[in-house]
């Protein structure tokens, strides 16, 4: 979720600095004033100690984060509503910096359908060029109808998981909501857990009653709109710690769809299989720092999955 969002910026620990001078201001001796010699016999004035004035210490506004039951309970409902075969559209809206300074925000929609272990298909009509991805657990194809070119993975890995990793991996191929695809959405979603609390309410998101919940990790932050009664994700909105120009991006989901009716050759297209042939690899790098969850440097252990109540 790629997007998805830059701790620098959302996480920061704050500080307080601050700064203390100090001024001595000496009185000149009058020049008309009469000059006297001290007598030997005479006290020796003490000589005035420097006045010591130390800047005032403010104690440090520290964060720390937290991890709350509550949000972890829920992205772990959410995670096993997405256990099955299911379709949605995402429509994601990304920032891209333009010469006037601010960032201009593009868009992209994607139509998903997935079946659990090894079939995916996602169609992309734009903004932009036109794609097209399919997967039906032996070949992989990326297809771009209007230049009528295909490139095509023959011995793809058996998993969706696999053959994401391998899109990625080879071709710089990135959904910005991967890891809701994968055979564990939970264990992508809580990789390296280092705060995640509940945020509150919300109706607004796709015209039903929402829960938000933030969520992060050392490379990326979320905050995500989980419905209330299907507990399927509506929102993501993502921030990724090594982004130096800490660009937002957004996942808006629509028309779910859980165990809908699917057959085999949706997850293939003839017309891709006969189009001209290029290399399954990335035409330009990645961008810097975006990259998806399942792809995380996190060293640190998942989180566990909350246990149950009776």
């Amino acid at each position: 979720m790629k997007s998805w969002l830059r701790i620098g910026p959302a996480l920061m620990l704050l500080g307080v600095c601050g700064w203390a001078g100090i001024a001595d201001a000496q009185a000149p001796t009058p020049s008309n004033a009469p000059a006297s010699t001290p007598s030997a016999d005479a006290p020796k004035a003490a000589a005035p100690k420097a006045a010591k004035t130390k800047a005032a210490k403010k104690p440090a506004n520290v964060y720390k984060p937290v991890i709350e039951q509550k949000a972890m309970d829920l992205l772990k409902a959410t995670s096993d509503r997405l256990a099955a075969a299911m379709s949605f559209t995402a429509v994601v809206g990304y920032e891209y910096p333009s010469k006037l300074g601010p960032p201009i925000v593009y868009s992209t929609r994607y139509d998903v359908t997935m079946q659990r272990p090894n079939k995916l298909r996602i169609l992309i009509p734009g903004d932009g060029p036109a794609s097209e991805y399919y997967y039906d657990g032996k070949i992989a194809m990326a297809y771009a109808p209007a230049e009528n070119l295909v490139a095509i993975a023959d011995n793809a890995p058996p998993s969706i998981d696999g053959a994401l990793e391998a899109a990625y991996k080879n071709a710089a191929i990135f959904f910005p909501f991967e890891d809701l695809l994968v055979a564990d959405p939970y264990a992508a979603l809580t990789k390296g857990t280092m705060l995640a609390f509940y945020i509150g309410p919300s109706a607004v998101i796709g015209g039903v009653k929402t829960d938000m919940v933030a969520w992060a990790n050392n490379d990326v932050f979320l905050q995500i709109w989980i419905g209330a009664d299907d507990k399927l994700p509506r929102r993501v909105r993502a921030m990724y710690r090594t982004d130096p120009l800490a660009l937002r991006h957004e996942v808006t989901f629509s028309d779910w769809k859980i165990d809908p009716a699917v057959t085999d050759d949706m997850f293939t297209s003839a017309k891709a299989q006969s189009a001209g042939r290029m290399k399954f690899a990335a035409p330009a790098a990645a961008p810097k720092g975006v990259k998806p969850l399942t792809m995380g440097s996190s060293k640190a252990t998942p989180a566990k999955a909350p246990a149950k109540s009776n």
